[in-house]
């Protein structure tokens, strides 16, 4: 199986469920080799790849597909989870945003965050179809696509996009056994969100649930890791919100 950005975070979260369970993985990072290398000398057994690739150029998002089906012998599932995330350095709210910022965020977030993930998805189901062999493809979204992100509009766009691109192709695969789910979890506690929980936001942050704290990438590990499996096929087009009832639809 296939998770790109496993570099970090939820993305090294979802490769080691997967490892856990017996699965062969390909760790997907775009520049943090390093970190990369790390994640794939934690996972449990053998047999594990690592691939490089830059998902805004779409030659490099073909590649990456390519190495991984070459490595593992063929990919089954395909976690689509390399994101450009939202952060201080690229905030860009449309008041005193200047026009060149503006696009430069747009441009970086939708190549990454959405067609990224769309070239993957193109590689793997064809690959799959030309087996002819069933598999499952999961969108890592987010809560934003739904709530709206003012300082990050572009993020928000782009997952929601994701979110209904997945829809489209958990139609368009069906007939051939693939099944298409996304998940848009909320904040969670990643090494990248450390310093603003730990910081003068963090209680409020932990407030935006009920159950008082934020999510675990783990825990996003888990859900990917059902909706994956073939017993969840029916779930195909669903879209589960992952967030600690900090956001209801």
């Amino acid at each position: 199986m296939l998770v790109t950005g496993a570099s970090r975070g939820i993305g090294a979260a979802v490769a080691a469920a997967f490892a856990g369970r017996g699965d062969r993985v390909a760790v997907h990072y775009g520049f943090d080799r390093g970190r990369a290398e790390q994640t794939l000398k934690g996972l449990a057994g053998t047999g594990h790849a690592l691939v490089g690739g830059d998902l805004a150029d779409p030659g490099a998002a073909r590649e990456v597909v390519a190495v991984a089906v070459q490595e593992l012998g063929g990919v089954d599932v395909l976690v689509n989870n390399a994101a450009v995330a939202p952060g201080a350095g690229n905030r860009h709210p449309i008041e005193g945003t200047s026009y060149d910022q503006w696009q430069r965020a747009w441009r970086t977030m939708v190549d990454v965050d959405l067609l990224g993930a769309v070239n993957v998805t193109y590689g793997v189901a064809n690959h799959l179809i030309e087996r002819g062999a069933p598999g499952s493809i999961v969108n890592v979204g987010s809560r934003g696509a739904y709530r709206g992100e003012p300082d990050h509009p572009a993020y928000g766009a782009a997952k929601a996009a994701l979110h209904a691109f997945g829809q489209s192709m958990a139609v368009a695969l069906a007939p051939y056994r693939i099944a298409v789910t996304s998940v848009a979890p909320g904040f969670i506690a990643t090494e990248r969100q450390r310093a603003k929980l730990d910081g003068p936001e963090g209680a409020a942050v932990a407030g935006q649930s009920p159950f008082g704290r934020v999510g675990t990438p783990e825990e996003v590990a888990a859900a990917v890791l059902h909706l994956s499996s073939p017993e969840a096929a029916w779930s195909s087009g669903a879209v589960l919100d992952l967030n600690g009832a900090s956001y209801l639809r």
